[in-house]
């Protein structure tokens, strides 16, 4: 049996009578992309500090690689990128990155070389002699996101590491995230923005108001997470479709738009055979795709509205 990067078994957390995180637990397979999703304020970057050891729960406990604890034993095995950056602004940046590798145990040649490849590859190069307050924000993440990675470890810890990013250097932050994945290591990050971990992830949890609301394979919450609807469009008269959607134990509903039509699978119906009907029925079919529900969608159907609403609290990173 593989031992899980992470596990979090029954973990709480509160500050000040706040409960942050409530009796979580978390199981994320070693490889892989593991997200960790939910609005902001639901509990994740609370979750990932104990994790990481920072802050320790008050009740439950966190092991990585089913080891307790994540003290220096373990720090050449795992990168962080925490969601407050933490660079030293006045050190250079190639400096900053060797004396990072250094305490992570790289010898200083070894250091100074990864250094410099990472920053040819994220485009940052001509930047190297320069101080970090320099940089702009975006340049500065991207110099705290190779700090992570250069000592190569085997768990990758990412505290919405794309926030605030333009979408060509949030494009290859994202590729290196597949990468690292594809290589057989693991990455646990977490975000707000459900569509980025959609297509990204092979697992995820979702967390609302400290609590664990959905955890799963993606297909598995989808198939779980409510009713499929499919596109439909007709190349002509769409006479014999129309019968074929009124089967209420085809279809629930139908959203008609005249040459297009969007139906929603009736309990218990696939989309195959609403296909095979209107197929038998002699509709000229040009389109006919199966819409799956975001995970957006299942999240506001599973907890409502306003839980999936940030929380306006004074630990806001929570």
């Amino acid at each position: 049996m593989t031992t899980a990067a992470v596990r979090v078994d029954h973990v709480t957390k509160r500050f000040a009578g706040h409960t942050a995180v409530s009796d979580l637990n978390l199981t994320v397979p070693a490889g892989g992309i593991f997200g960790l999703l939910g609005p902001n304020g639901a509990g994740k970057s609370t979750s990932i500090r104990m994790m990481m050891n920072i802050i320790t729960p008050d009740e439950g406990s966190v092991t990585l690689f089913g080891m307790a604890g994540t003290g220096r034993d373990l720090a050449h095995k795992v990168g962080y990128l925490p969601e407050e950056r933490g660079l030293y602004p006045k050190m250079k940046v190639l400096d900053q990155l060797i004396f990072l590798g250094e305490i992570r145990n790289l010898p200083r040649p070894e250091a100074r070389r990864r250094a410099l490849a990472w920053l040819e590859r994220l485009g940052l190069s001509d930047w190297n002699l320069h101080k970090v307050q320099d940089l702009s924000k975006g340049m500065q993440q991207k110099v705290q996101f190779i700090s992570a990675l250069i000592h190569e470890p085997d768990l990758v810890i990412l505290d919405e590491p794309f926030s605030g990013l333009d979408p060509v250097n949030s494009k290859v932050m994202k590729d290196v995230v597949v990468e690292i994945a594809r290589s057989g290591r693991t990455v646990l990050f977490s975000t707000h923005q459900m569509d980025q971990a959609e297509k990204m992830c092979d697992r995820v949890a979702i967390i609302a108001r400290g609590e664990k609301v959905l955890d799963g394979t993606l297909s598995e919450i989808k198939a779980a997470g409510g009713k499929r609807n499919v596109a439909l469009s007709f190349y002509r008269d769409a006479v014999q479709a129309s019968r074929v959607l009124a089967d209420r134990k085809l279809v629930d509903r139908v959203e008609d738009n005249g040459a297009t039509a969007e139906a929603q699978l009736a309990a218990g119906s696939g989309p195959d055979e609403l296909l095979r009907a209107l197929v038998e029925s002699g509709a000229g079919i040009s389109r006919f795709e199966v819409i799956e529900p975001s995970l957006e969608a299942i999240f506001i159907s599973k907890v409502g509205a306003e839980a999936a609403r940030p929380i306006a609290r004074e630990d806001a990173n929570a």
